[in-house]
């Protein structure tokens, strides 16, 4: 499956932003999608994820309360809706398909998108 990721731009503090993830190729909704995040001098790290079966959401400890994935299989688009941004979520932002065991385990992810920068900032 192919990803494009779209939607990342500069915000301030407190700010939103919605993210979203499309998908071409292969059966869509057959997937686990997640999100993954890459800070500039860090490693990419889990975000989020919802499951293909049960819709199912995960989410890292530092975005609970704040990011909600959902998932629109009839667009075969994943989004990412960010409230409360902080200038520690600016990062590279991505999306991956697979059939996953872990979600938060990037070698579980066997497609990527191409990454769109959010960057927080007053």
């Amino acid at each position: 499956v192919q990803l494009q990721a779209s939607g990342g731009g500069p915000v301030q503090p407190g700010g939103s932003l919605r993210l979203s993830c499309a998908a071409s190729g292969r059966t869509f909704s057959s997937y686990d999608m997640g999100w993954f995040r890459q800070a500039p001098g860090k490693e990419r790290e889990f975000v989020a994820s919802i499951r293909w079966g049960t819709g199912t959401p995960y989410y890292a400890d530092s975005v609970k309360g704040r990011f909600t994935i959902s998932r629109d299989n009839a667009k075969s688009t994943v989004y990412l809706q960010m409230n409360s941004l902080k200038p520690e979520d600016t990062a590279v932002y991505y999306c991956a398909a697979g059939s996953v065991t872990f979600v938060s385990r990037e070698r579980d992810y066997d497609s990527w998108g191409q990454g769109t920068q959010v960057t927080v900032s007053s």
